[in-house]
């Protein structure tokens, strides 16, 4: 397997470090893992909205009933993906339209879980966040 140079972004637009993938997406098999965390920040929540082999791994992780947790801006993915129409979750507050505009119900929680799925808003409910995806993972 080749492994490839990813770069980490400080605050959406600011390069930080960079670090050797072990996988990338296109190369995943959903039988291998047991759920899914989808991390925020526009910039890369927006590169996952638009990512084919991205939606095809969200929807198997989904369809499988394992947990997929997303947070800050990563709910997009859900919206671009069908799986947000009639749920309950919660994302950073500027999604919040863009969710009921999708059909889910928007509730403004530190974390929110419907089903499998597991939200939270940013940074600050993270460990809430973490707790939430511990017990659907226990």
């Amino acid at each position: 397997m080749i492994k490839k140079e990813v770069q980490a972004m400080q605050q959406d637009v600011d390069k930080s470090d960079t670090f050797t993938a072990d996988i990338f997406v296109e190369d995943a098999n959903v039988s291998d893992y047991d759920a899914l965390v989808l991390p925020g920040g526009t910039v890369n929540a927006d590169t996952i909205r638009g990512n084919e082999k991205a939606h095809q791994m969200i929807n198997a992780i989904n369809e499988a009933g394992k947990p997929l947790a997303v947070i800050c801006h990563a709910p997009w993915a859900l919206i671009n993906t069908g799986i947000a129409k009639g749920k309950t979750l919660t994302a950073y507050p500027t999604l919040r339209l863009d969710l009921e505009n999708a059909g889910a119900n928007y509730v403004d929680k530190t974390v929110q879980v419907d089903g499998n799925l597991i939200t939270s808003r940013n940074p600050d409910d993270i460990p809430n966040f973490v707790d939430a995806i511990d017990k659907a993972l226990s």
